[in-house]
């Protein structure tokens, strides 16, 4: 009997902002400090630091599904500083990707989850390079495991519901189609 692959959920957090860098041609250089994955395996979350990378990597690998929002253009390119694998070439669900290609603009995970699932994440990027540089690992982790549950659970909204939705510059409610 063959083992079921699951559907991984997938968000990393950067020790360095673009600036610290020298812009958005330098991802690689970003340098995790840490991943979170969510697996519908085990229903869990599990933790990653940048010593834990490898690991990580095969966990996205053994998934039958990557699910995230900006995958393939920040989160795998962070990660290919660590490996020569392939990372894109993985079975992805990038929810920006999706939805920047059937709008023609991009649109933030916060605002779409606020629309869709009254939901917002509980800071932002900066939040966390600071946290990182502070030692605040824990709480760290804990905002990554909140992105990370937003994602899968907008994931699964939109692939139920077919849609899902955004305030646009009006303060509109916008429906957007999915097909994940």
């Amino acid at each position: 009997m063959s083992e079921i692959k699951p559907i991984v959920v997938f968000d990393l957090e950067t020790q360095n902002s673009f600036d610290d860098v020298g812009g958005y041609r330098n991802t690689r250089a970003l340098r995790m400090s840490i991943g979170v994955t969510w697996s519908s395996a085990d229903q869990a979350f599990h933790r990653y630091t940048e010593a834990e990378t490898p690991a990580l990597i095969q966990e996205l690998e053994s998934a039958a599904l990557v699910v995230g929002f900006n995958l393939l253009n920040f989160d795998y390119e962070v990660l290919a500083a660590y490996t020569d694998a392939p990372l894109r070439n993985l079975p992805t669900v990038d929810m920006l990707d999706h939805i920047h290609r059937k709008l023609g603009f991009r649109v933030k995970l916060d605002d779409l989850a606020r629309a869709t699932l009254n939901a917002q994440k509980s800071g932002h990027g900066l939040d966390a390079i600071r946290w990182w540089r502070e030692g605040q690992i824990e709480k760290l982790f804990a905002y990554c495991e909140q992105d990370v549950d937003v994602t899968r659970r907008l994931y699964e909204f939109g692939k139920k519901n077919r849609y899902v939705q955004f305030y646009d510059k009006r303060y509109k409610l916008q429906q957007v189609s999915v097909n994940w």
